[in-house]
C-alpha cells in the first residue's frame, strides 16, 4: 500500500462521510415535520421508545441525529428521561441499517442481471444519476429531497468502493498481517482501536464501513471484529451524546451518561460471554473464521439488539444511576419561566420552529395572565400581586431576547421558503406578545397611582372596563391558541373580535367625555380610564397583527398588502367574517350598550 493508495483511501472515506451527510439531510428534510410527533407521542413507555428510536434512526440514517433531537426535546420538556433511555437504546439498533446496506458489496450476481443491478458498482452510479436529475431539474422540494437521498446513497457507495480498492493490496503486506495478528491477540486493544478511530472520524457508520472495506482483504477474523465493533459503539456515544449534552439541562446531560453506560455495560457483558464461550470450546470454527462485510454487519446488529433487549428491563436503574452521576443543583428560587429553546434542534428546523411556536405561545399566555392580573388591581390592589406582575414581565423580556437570538440563528438553517416565512413570522409574533406584557405593566402603574391617590372608578366605569377587559382577554387567548396550534381557522376569528373591540373603545371614549362634561368623573381618574382603554386597544391590535402573520404563512399576498386585506374584510367581502363580527357584537357590544345607557 503506497502513498497513492492512502490518498485514495482518505478520499473514499471523505466521499463516504459526505454521502452519508447528504443522504441523512435529505431523509431528515423529507420526514422532519413528522419526527417530533413520532418522538414525542410514540414513546409512552420504554419499549415503545426503543422501537421508535430504532425506526427513526433507520429512516434518517443517523443515530447522532436521533440522539441530538432527543436531547433537544428533553430540554424543551417534551420527553422525560425514561422515554429518552428507550430512544437511545433503539438508536443503537437503528444505526446498524447502514452496515446492512453496505453488505450489498458481498452480493455475487453469478451472471444474474437483476442481482448485478444491486451490486454497489452498478447501484451507486444509477442512484447518483437519479439524484442529480431530481436535484437539478425539478422544482418541487419533495423531489429535490428525494434527489438528495439518491445522490447521497450514490456518493456513499462510490466512496466505499474507493476505500475497498485502496486496501486491496493489504493482504500481501506482511506488516499489515502482523499488526492484525497482534491486535487479534489482545481483545482490549481491539476495543481501543475501534473506539479511537470512531472518536477521530466522528461516525460509527463510517468506522464500520472502513472495517467492511478491509474485510475484502480476507485478513480480518471474527476474534478481531467483535471487540472492535464494541469499541466503535463506545466511541460513537462519547463523540455524540456527551457533546449533545453540553449547555443543556440536567436530564439532557443524563441522557448522554445513559448512552455511555448502556454501551459500556453491553460491551462488558458481551466480552464476558465471549470469553466464557471460547474457554468452554464452544463454536471452535467461529473465532478464527474470516469475516466478510455481511458477517460484520450481522454481528453489529446482533450485538446492539441483544444488548438493548437485555438492558431494556433495567432502564429505570440506568435512569437512577445517571441521576446519581449528574446530581440536581441545590434548590433555588429561580425557575425558568418558559421551555428551553435548545439549539440542538437546529438539526431539524421543522422541530425547532414548532418548539419556538410553543415557547412563544407560553410567553403569550403569561402576558395575557399579567394583563388580567393588572386589571384586577383596580378593584383589589395587592402589593404582592404587583411584584408577581413585574417578575413575570422581567421573565418575558428575558425570554424575548433569548427567543430572538434563537430564531436569528435558526434562520441560517432554514431549508425552504416556508421555513423562512415561519421564522420571520415568529420573530414578529415574539415582539408583539412582549408588547402585550408591557401594556400589562403600564396598567399596573395606573392602578398603583390610583391606590396612592385614594381614588376609584365610578360603578359604571368599572362595569365598562370589566366587559372591555373580558373581550381583550378572549382575543389574547384566541391568539395564543392560534400560535400554539397553527390553526388558521382560529386565527381568522381574531380580526372580527378586534374590530368589535375597536367599536367598544370608540363608544366608551364618547361615553367618558359625557361623564367629564357632567362632572361625574374626576379628571385624574378620567385620564387613567382613557389610558387604560388605549392600552387594551393596543393589546388587541397586537393580536390582530399576530393573526395576520399566521395567515400570511399560507397566503403571501396578505403580508404584501395587509391593509388592503383588512379593508376588504371590514367592507364585508367574506360572509364568514361578517357572521363572526355580528356574533361578537351581540356578545360584547350589546351588553356594553346596556351598561352605558344606564349610566
Amino acid at each position: 500500500m503506497d502513498v497513492f493508495d492512502i490518498i485514495t483511501l482518505l478520499g473514499g472515506l471523505a466521499m463516504f462521510l459526505y454521502g452519508m451527510e447528504i443522504m441523512s439531510d435529505g431523509l431528515k428534510k423529507s420526514t422532519g415535520s413528522a419526527l417530533k410527533t413520532v418522538l414525542g407521542k410514540l414513546t409512552h413507555n420504554v419499549f415503545l421508545g426503543f422501537l421508535t428510536g430504532a425506526v427513526v434512526t433507520a429512516v434518517i440514517q443517523s443515530s447522532t441525529a436521533t440522539i441530538v433531537l432527543t436531547v433537544g426535546l428533553i430540554s424543551a420538556g417534551i420527553l422525560n428521561l425514561k422515554q429518552a433511555t428507550g430512544i437511545v437504546m433503539g438508536a443503537n439498533v437503528g444505526t446498524t441499517v447502514t452496515a446492512q446496506l453496505i453488505r450489498l458489496m458481498d452480493i455475487d450476481s453469478g451472471g444474474n442481471i437483476v442481482l448485478k443491478i444491486f451490486k454497489p458498482e452498478t447501484l451507486a452510479p444509477v442512484a447518483l444519476v437519479i439524484g442529480i436529475i431530481l436535484v437539478m431539474f425539478t422544482k418541487s422540494s419533495k423531489f429535490k429531497n428525494s434527489g438528495e437521498i439518491f445522490a447521497g446513497f450514490g456518493v456513499l457507495f462510490i466512496g466505499l468502493l474507493n476505500m475497498t480498492g485502496a486496501v486491496e493490496g493489504l493482504e500481501n503486506s506482511q506488516l499489515f498481517v502482523d499488526m492484525i495478528t497482534k491486535v487479534t491477540e489482545i481483545p482490549v486493544l481491539s476495543i481501543l482501536v475501534g473506539l479511537v478511530i470512531t472518536v477521530i472520524i466522528q461516525s460509527s457508520s463510517a468506522t464500520v464501513g472502513i472495517l467492511q472495506a478491509l474485510s475484502s482483504t480476507g485478513t480480518l477474523t471474527f476474534s478481531l471484529v467483535y471487540p472492535m465493533i464494541m469499541g466503535i459503539n463506545i466511541g460513537t456515544c462519547v463523540t455524540t451524546a456527551m457533546v449533545c449534552s453540553i449547555g443543556s439541562n440536567k436530564d439532557a446531560k443524563r441522557t448522554g451518561i445513559i448512552h455511555i453506560v448502556f454501551n459500556v455495560i453491553g460491551t462488558v457483558l458481551f466480552m464476558a460471554v465471549m470469553a466464557i464461550l471460547r474457554a468452554c470450546g464452544a463454536f471452535p470454527e467461529l473465532w478464527n473464521s474470516v469475516s466478510d462485510s455481511g458477517a460484520i454487519a450481522n454481528f453489529q446488529t446482533i450485538f446492539n439488539l441483544a444488548t438493548a433487549l437485555v438492558l431494556l428491563p433495567f432502564a429505570g436503574l440506568l435512569v437512577k444511576l445517571s441521576m446519581k452521576l449528574v446530581k440536581d443543583d441545590p434548590a433555588k428560587d429561580f425557575v425558568k419561566p418558559f421551555r428551553v429553546l435548545d439549539e440542538k434542534l437546529f438539526i431539524s428546523p421543522d422541530i425547532a420552529i414548532a418548539e419556538a411556536e410553543k415557547a412563544i405561545a407560553e410567553m403569550g399566555r403569561t402576558a395575557a395572565s399579567n394583563l388580567t392580573l393588572s386589571f384586577d388591581m383596580f378593584g383589589k390592589y395587592s402589593a404582592e400581586d404587583g411584584e408577581k406582575i413585574r417578575a413575570r414581565e422581567d421573565r418575558i423580556d428575558e425570554f424575548t431576547d433569548t427567543c430572538d437570538n434563537f430564531l436569528v440563528r435558526l434562520s441560517r438553517h432554514a431549508k425552504s421558503g416556508a421555513q423562512t416565512r415561519a421564522i420571520n413570522s415568529l420573530m414578529q409574533t415574539n415582539t408583539n406578545f412582549e408588547r402585550i406584557g408591557d401594556y400589562a405593566t403600564d396598567i399596573l402603574e395606573f392602578a398603583e397611582s390610583m391606590k396612592r391617590d385614594g381614588t376609584t372608578f365610578s360603578s359604571g366605569a368599572k362595569k365598562e372596563l370589566e366587559l372591555m377587559c373580558s373581550a381583550v382577554q378572549e382575543i389574547v387567548e384566541l391568539t395564543v391558541s392560534a400560535v400554539e396550534t397553527g390553526d388558521l381557522s382560529t386565527a381568522e376569528k381574531v380580526e372580527p373580535l378586534e374590530e368589535t373591540i375597536d367599536d367598544m373603545i370608540a363608544l366608551l371614549k364618547d361615553r367618558h367625555i359625557e361623564r367629564l362634561k357632567l362632572g361625574t368623573c374626576l379628571v385624574s381618574t378620567g385620564l387613567i380610564f382613557v389610558e387604560t382603554l388605549t392600552h387594551l386597544e393596543r393589546a388587541a391590535d397586537q393580536c390582530s397583527s399576530i393573526a395576520l402573520l399566521l395567515l400570511a404563512r399560507e397566503n403571501a399576498e396578505i403580508m404584501s398588502n395587509h391593509h388592503q386585506y383588512l379593508r376588504e374584510l371590514h367592507k364585508g367581502a367574506k360572509r364568514e367574517y361578517t357572521e363572526e363580527l355580528n356574533r361578537r357584537h351581540q356578545q360584547y357590544m350589546d351588553p356594553l350598550m346596556e351598561i352605558t345607557s344606564g349610566t
